[in-house]
């Protein structure tokens, strides 16, 4: 496939800097559709993202699998069949970028290109049959970009991000949400394919790599694990499988050092090409999982971490966090996606915030951390109106459970989805999501009761977006719940409202009553 080489993307032609030059990319309320292509060892892809304030959203995604590492190890230099299979990928995707009408490109390439003899004469045929300008980064920069894409996720965090490529794997710490050391190492899963002298010297070449690199890391352990890359994501989707999870959202499941171990096992005892139909994964990828759960496998060994976070975020959002003004990095990234849900498509725009200031007064032991999961409840406790009442509680729970949301775990997607589920429906019982909810203990699946049944009473009480006309006194130790409304809300206050406090009440295990004030 040849394309005409078009000005949109050349170097010579004024266009929006690269990452990492330049002014920030958008301003803190600016959306923005912003282009990344990412030129890895064994894939190709073009996401554009929708710069929705501090959690954008994949306005389109598209992976090609290229290998232009293999071989490299043996002949120096991009396998010819990868670079032609890269170069037709490259053309598809500037000329969906042309059409698209973006006016903001980021392409970069890494260790494949990086290592390869004939790099640089790829990066040119790139630019001259396509436009695009490939910058081609070093290993620690890549390390750099993975863990700020950790960050987009999880703002703040603390533990060590490991990477792993078709070439390369790398390393980065990362404590009180910066970027500190950072190393590259030739543990990729193309590379390691390479390695002569079959399983045993295979196991060795592992062990001494990941012991050096324990050692330039500092010796640290019992930290953290954030696993970045699509060798990862694919071990995770098996250790799914073997431990019947009922919720297949790759971004922040949680595995421990067992489980590792035990999946590690599983690969080894099953047909891989029929676990690979059985999961969806492609061949390319699965090729490389038994290699790949080996090294995952001693990096636990060696690392000790204390458990271990898949992370759907890397590279490419790496790049786009690294042009966010400080302001916007600094925001909940899980707030600001239900914020802008709720601005695009609830009834009543702003109302979220109220519900939340609203509802709190139930929940007074709640630290920050589940404050802003009730929040995010209430901000989300009415974009899914459009849908069938027969059918609403239940797109409720499939939109909270499945949204590309950064800043929150399985189990807390889970109780923001039964909270939403109660918010529509009085019941649970009877809905295809029972091996959902099992994830909750009984205590979480109380309150996300408690809190959906508020919900329900607090969106009765209209009056405005940002008019509460009342309050709730709970005096737990008492079991005395006490609704507070001003007069002008007595016409809100009916018999379903009066049921619905009821409901509320009992949940909580006490006595409701609703006074007025003057």
């Amino acid at each position: 496939m040849t394309m005409a080489p078009d000005d949109t993307f050349r170097a010579d032609v004024p266009r929006t800097p690269g990452w990492g030059a330049g002014r920030p990319l958008f301003e803190p309320n600016e959306r923005l559709h912003v282009g990344v292509i990412d030129v890895g060892s064994n894939s190709v892809r073009f996401v554009v993202f929708d710069g929705a304030a501090r959690s954008p959203a994949y306005f389109y995604n598209e992976k090609i699998m290229c290998a232009l590492g293999a071989g490299l190890s043996e002949t120096g230099r991009l396998n010819p069949k990868g670079k032609a299979r890269a170069l037709d990928a490259l053309c598809r995707f500037a000329a969906l970028a042309r059409g698209m009408g973006l006016q903001s490109m980021m392409a970069v390439a890494t260790a494949a290109v990086r290592e390869a003899e004939d790099g640089p004469a790829f990066v040119e045929e790139v630019e001259r049959t396509t436009g695009l300008s490939l910058e081609v980064i070093p290993g620690d920069e890549e390390a750099r970009l993975s863990a700020q894409g950790v960050l987009l996720g999880w703002p703040g965090s603390y533990g060590l991000v490991c990477d792993i490529g078709g070439a390369s794997m790398e390393l980065a710490d990362l404590a009180r949400g910066q970027v500190g050391r950072r190393v590259t190492s030739p543990l990729g899963g193309l590379k390691l394919q390479e390695v002569k002298g079959g399983p045993k010297a295979l196991s060795k070449h592992i062990a001494e790599v990941i012991g050096r690199l324990h050692e330039e890391m500092g010796g640290e352990t019992g930290m953290r694990l954030f696993l970045v890359g699509g060798s990862w994501r694919a071990i995770a989707r098996v250790d799914m499988h073997r431990r019947d999870w009922p919720l297949t959202v790759l971004h922040e499941y949680r595995m421990t050092p067992a489980a590792v171990a035990a999946t590690r096992a599983y690969i080894a005892d099953k047909d891989i090409e029929a676990m690979r139909r059985q999961l969806g994964i492609s061949e390319d990828r699965m090729a490389l999982v038994p290699v790949a759960v080996q090294v995952l496998d001693e990096l636990v060994r060696v690392f000790k971490p204390k458990d271990i976070a898949v992370s759907s975020y890397g590279i490419r959002e790496g790049m786009l966090y690294e042009r966010m003004p400080k302001e916007l990095r600094e925001r909940d990234p899980l707030l600001e996606a239900c914020r802008f849900q709720e601005r695009r498509d609830a009834r009543l725009p702003g109302f979220g915030e109220t519900l939340f200031k609203f509802v709190l007064p139930l929940f007074p032991e709640a630290d920050w951390q589940r404050r802003r999961i009730i929040e995010a409840a209430c901000l989300l406790h009415d974009v899914n109106w459009r849908a069938h009442p027969d059918y609403r509680a239940e797109t409720c729970v499939d939109a909270a459970t499945r949204a590309n949301l950064g800043g929150v775990k399985h189990e807390e997607r889970v109780y923001i989805g039964l909270a939403l589920l109660y918010r529509y429906s009085s019941r649970r019982e009877g809905t295809r999501f029972d091996a959902l909810f099992k994830l909750l203990s009984d205590a979480d699946a109380k309150e996300a009761e408690v809190l959906g049944r508020a919900m329900r009473l607090g969106a009765m009480l209209w009056l405005g977006a940002h008019d509460a006309p009342g309050a709730f006194l709970w005096k737990p130790e008492r079991k005395a719940l006490t609704l507070s409304l001003e007069n002008r809300a007595r016409p809100l206050f009916g018999e379903v409202a009066q049921a619905r406090l009821k409901a509320l009440g009992q949940a909580m295990g006490a006595e409701a009553r609703v006074v007025f004030a003057d």
